[in-house]
């Protein structure tokens, strides 16, 4: 077994994807935001992502906006079989590139059916509703409203699985009163650990958890000690940091983004690294010595 497939797989509601996948966030504009530098390059990464076993890809249609969905038809469709597309809902994006709160049923529905028609799918595999209740994280409020919107149109066909990012434990909780809950996403990284139980306890529902850096981009924590570790076994930071995340529990799906070949073959390959058990003391000990995680 060679390359991403060390990596194993896990199941993303009723599909089994390989735990590394790939993020589409970085194929739009500068902050998200407008057309790529290099469209063909856009074009050509996630051709080879796919060819070298990438079968999870993670996008949003507020993305651009329209933006990587647009990119992603291009490249892929018609798409290969047991290729599963995530995709997010509950933002937008005004003209000055902020991100905006849509909770709303009208935006909820819109955006679904933007997914669909920009994508060229019938049916969204799985749908993330992103909490927008704070711009620094997850924050307490309630998202009955819109994740019953979401299972209106689960129940339509429209969507076959629902997720939830962006969310407490709570939330979490209140989603499974509604809907059966397919994966969080949350940011998480070797020094950003406050999901930690909560990974715990979703390994143990079978329930798929998606790590993610900050917004602009999944980009690898600056320490000393991380970097020493990379020196030590040959690799780049962002190598470990994704080949510690596959080894903190198995029920991690990993998305990270580039708009680079160079880059992705890179972090594909960090599937297949060996991390000892010094280098993993050292990593541990990142998170303990409060180590910098990237700001939002």
């Amino acid at each position: 077994m060679s390359g991403i497939e060390t990596a194993g797989t896990y199941a993303l509601g009723d599909r089994r994807v390989t735990r590394l996948g790939y993020g589409a966030m970085q194929l739009a504009g500068p902050g998200v935001f407008g057309p790529p530098k290099d469209r063909d390059e856009a074009v050509a990464v996630l051709r080879e992502a796919v060819a070298r076993g990438v079968d999870h890809i993670d996008t949003s249609d507020f993305y651009g906006p329209h933006v990587t969905n647009a990119i992603i038809r291009e490249a892929l469709h018609p798409y290969p079989d047991g290729l599963v597309i995530v995709t997010k809902v509950g933002a937008s994006r005004g003209a000055d590139a902020s991100w905006n709160p849509a909770f709303s049923a009208e935006a909820l529905t819109a955006a679904v059916h933007d997914n669909l028609r920009h994508l060229g799918l019938d049916v969204l595999e799985v749908v993330n509703l992103r909490a927008m209740f704070s711009v620094h994280g997850p924050a307490e409020g309630s998202l009955a409203a819109p994740l019953e919107v979401l299972a209106d149109l689960q129940r339509r066909g429209l969507i076959r699985r629902i997720g939830l990012s962006n969310v407490t434990a709570a939330q979490v909780a209140e989603g499974r009163t509604i809907a059966e809950i397919a994966c969080v996403q949350n940011h998480y990284n070797l020094v950003h650990r406050a999901d930690d139980a909560l990974i715990d306890a979703l390994a143990v529902d079978g329930t798929a958890y998606v790590p993610f850096f900050p917004l602009g981009g999944f980009s690898p924590i600056q320490s000393q000690g991380l970097s020493e570790v990379a020196r030590s076994l040959g690799a780049t930071p962002m190598q470990v940091a994704l080949a510690w995340l596959l080894r903190r529990s198995p029920n991690l799906l990993l998305i990270p983004g580039t708009s680079s070949r160079g880059h992705l073959r890179e972090n594909l390959d960090a599937a297949a690294l060996d991390l000892p058990d010094d280098a993993l003391r050292a990593l541990d000990g990142l998170a303990a010595a409060g180590a910098p995680a990237p700001g939002h």
